[in-house]
C-alpha cells in the first residue's frame, strides 16, 4: 500500500491534480509539499504520495524501478478518478518529472503536464549512486545512503533506468506541456529542459526558474513555481 495525502482546494474548486516527487524524496519534500499546498490555496486540489518504500508507504524501495514509479503515477490518477475528482493536471519534480512524462499517455483524465527540474532521460540519476554502481552490477545489489536514508540499490533498478527512453514518450505526448527549470540547477543541468522542450510538440511552454536550486528549498521558490503552474494550467482545467 502506498501512502498519500490530498491537499484540498481552498475556495472555488478549479480542478485537481497528481504530484510525483523526486528521486528518493517523498510527499513531504519541500518541492512536493510547498507546490501542492500553494496549488490547493489557488483552488487546485493535489494528491501527493510516497513511492514504494519511502515515507509512509509500505514495501522496499530496492524492489522498485522507474517502470514501477511510472505505473504508480498512473494508478494515482486512477485513484483520483475513482473518488470523483479526476486529475486534469500532472506535475512532477526532478525524477518525478521524468515519470510524469512517461505516465501521461496512460494517465486517467489528465489534460496537461508540468515538469520542474526534470531530466531528459531517467538514467541521469545514475550520478547519484556512481560510487556503488560497479558493486551493484557485480554483486546484484549494494547498500546505498541517500539523503540520510539507508537503501538497497539493486541491479534490476539500474538496468530498468538504463532501458527507459523518454524521447518517444515526449514526442507522442499530445498534451499541453510546461517545462520549468532553473538555469543554475547544478543537479540536473538546464540542457535537460532544452532537450525536453525541443523534443515536445506544441502546445509547449518553458519558464526559467531563475535563482532557484534543484530542490526548491529556499524561501519562496516552490511557491513561485506553483503560481506559474496555476496560471498556465487555468485554460486546461475543467472545473
Amino acid at each position: 500500500m502506498l501512502a498519500g495525502l490530498i491537499d484540498l482546494p481552498e475556495g472555488e474548486v478549479r480542478g485537481w491534480g497528481v504530484f510525483s516527487h523526486g528521486f528518493t524524496l517523498g510527499k513531504e519534500s519541500p518541492a512536493a509539499a510547498r507546490i501542492c499546498k500553494q496549488l490547493a490555496a489557488e483552488g487546485i486540489g493535489m494528491l501527493r504520495f510516497d513511492n514504494l518504500g519511502l515515507g509512509d508507504s509500505e514495501g522496499d524501495w530496492g524492489d522498485g524501478s522507474f517502470t514501477h514509479k511510472v505505473a504508480d503515477t498512473v494508478e494515482a490518477t486512477r485513484f483520483m478518478a475513482d473518488r470523483g475528482t479526476p486529475a486534469e493536471l500532472l506535475v512532477g519534480h526532478s525524477f518525478g518529472g521524468a515519470a510524469v512524462l512517461a505516465a501521461a499517455t496512460d494517465a486517467i483524465g489528465v489534460d496537461a503536464v508540468a515538469t520542474v527540474g526534470a531530466p531528459f532521460q531517467p538514467a541521469h540519476v545514475e550520478h547519484n549512486y556512481d560510487a556503488v554502481l560497479s558493486r551493484v552490477l557485480e554483486d546484484g545489489q549494494a547498500p546505498w545512503m541517500a539523503g540520510g536514508k539507508s537503501l538497497i540499490l539493486r541491479k534490476a533498478f539500474v538496468q530498468d533506468v538504463r532501458r527507459a527512453d523518454l524521447r518517444q514518450k515526449i514526442m507522442q505526448l499530445k498534451k499541453p506541456l510546461l517545462v520549468m527549470h532553473s538555469p543554475t540547477d547544478t543537479t540536473v543541468g538546464i540542457e535537460n529542459a532544452s532537450d525536453i522542450f525541443n523534443t515536445a510538440r506544441h502546445p509547449r511552454s518553458f519558464v526559467a526558474l531563475e535563482g532557484s536550486d534543484h530542490l526548491l528549498t529556499k524561501k519562496g521558490q516552490a511557491k513561485r513555481a506553483a503560481r506559474i503552474i496555476s496560471a498556465w494550467a487555468d485554460q486546461y482545467l475543467n472545473d
